[in-house]
């Protein structure tokens, strides 16, 4: 029994201002996390050994195809990292990349968060539909993030391998 109710338009209204406040405030906290933090957390953002370096999402969900269909949020925030396209081909641009994804990623767990406050004014199937709601729109974005970043991450050390094994300028140049 919901602590609010609502007719069903303004209950529909309530879950979509809701959703929306908490995406955006959200997000916006997530850009305010300094770049470092992720850099040194990134044990939190590893891939787990069943992820097969993110080949188990292509394998299960086809990510391959739709990936590049999914709004980056940089729209709602033009000072945030856009994450639609590579920024660069080098180490540092990919690395940067990876850190972005590391907050995209924790991001869209962040915004699952506030699903269980949707029972103070929904009925139980609409608290349902709203938790639903919650899963199904975030796990996309998250299933794109550890899908790209391992791949992004072998490319960064098959760059630092290429770069090391080319002999030094300086002996070159003797």
């Amino acid at each position: 029994m919901p602590l609010i109710e609502l007719p069903i338009g303004w209950l529909v209204l309530a879950d979509a201002a809701a959703w929306t406040f908490f995406q955006l405030v959200i997000s916006y906290g997530a850009t305010r996390i300094p770049f470092h933090w992720f850099v040194r957390h990134d044990r939190l953002f590893r891939s787990f050994r069943f992820e097969r370096n993110g080949e188990l999402w292509q394998q299960l969900f086809r990510i391959k195809g739709w990936k590049g269909h999914l709004p980056d949020g940089s729209m709602f925030f033009p000072s945030a990292y856009n994450k639609q396209a590579l920024h660069g081909h080098d180490s540092p641009s990919l690395a940067e990349f990876v850190v972005e994804s590391r907050r995209a990623e924790l991001t869209h767990w962040l915004v699952m968060l506030p699903a269980p406050l949707f029972c103070l004014w929904n009925p139980a199937e609409a608290f349902w539909m709203n938790v639903a709601y919650a899963f199904f729109f975030n796990i996309p974005f998250i299933i794109t993030q550890r899908y790209n970043r391992p791949r992004l991450e072998r490319l960064i050390i098959q760059k630092q391998n290429k770069s090391q094994a080319l002999p030094d300028s300086r002996i070159l140049k003797s």
